[in-house]
């Protein structure tokens, strides 16, 4: 194999043993300043997403044990990946698909799990890790702080006894 070629497969082998997430793309219909600013958008969000040629994607795969992917590189290709939130990324995702109807998710990979397109796709309904770290901490706190409100409330309620047998006792 030419020198260059292997240079190619070792960028793209590095890009998924680095990366939390690999998601696949059909590119197709986007124009230049549509691929840019989508490029732009992503990069906001910690992920990089650029053209690969399937022949050679696949022997990174092949090299990574990242097998699975391999059924979905049909047509062209870019891949978007990346370390940070992948909810954040698919809600990305779907807005730029909302607005421009394009590009088509082929499918990925997260967290060594295989992911569908319709994965992706309901990734993006998600709300962010934030708010369900928030919802799960007030969930948690709930019935604490209830029970904090029932023995304050039984202490009041005792307060408001001794307070009206003193002013029996004073009158």
């Amino acid at each position: 194999m030419r020198p260059e070629k292997q240079s190619i497969i070792n960028e793209y082998s590095e890009a998924l043993k680095n990366s939390g997430y690999v998601l696949l793309a059909d590119y197709r219909g986007l124009s230049v300043e549509q691929f840019d600013e989508l490029r732009k958008s992503l990069r906001e969000t910690g992920s990089f997403m650029q053209v690969v040629k399937n022949g050679l994607f696949e022997l990174a795969l092949n090299d990574c044990g990242c097998d699975g992917l391999n059924g979905m590189l049909e047509g062209p290709t870019a891949i978007i990946h990346g370390d940070g939130d992948i909810t954040v990324l698919a809600k990305d995702l779907k807005a730029f698909r909302t607005k421009n109807q394009i590009p088509t998710m082929k499918g990925g990979r997260a967290d060594g799990l295989l992911l569908s397109s319709d994965d992706i796709e309901e990734m993006a309904n998600i709300p962010p890790r934030e708010v369900l770290l928030g919802k799960f901490v007030g969930t948690v706190a709930a019935p604490m702080s209830q029970l904090v409100g029932v023995m304050n409330q039984k202490v009041s309620s005792l307060l408001f006894v001794l307070k009206a047998i003193e002013e029996k006792k004073n009158s």
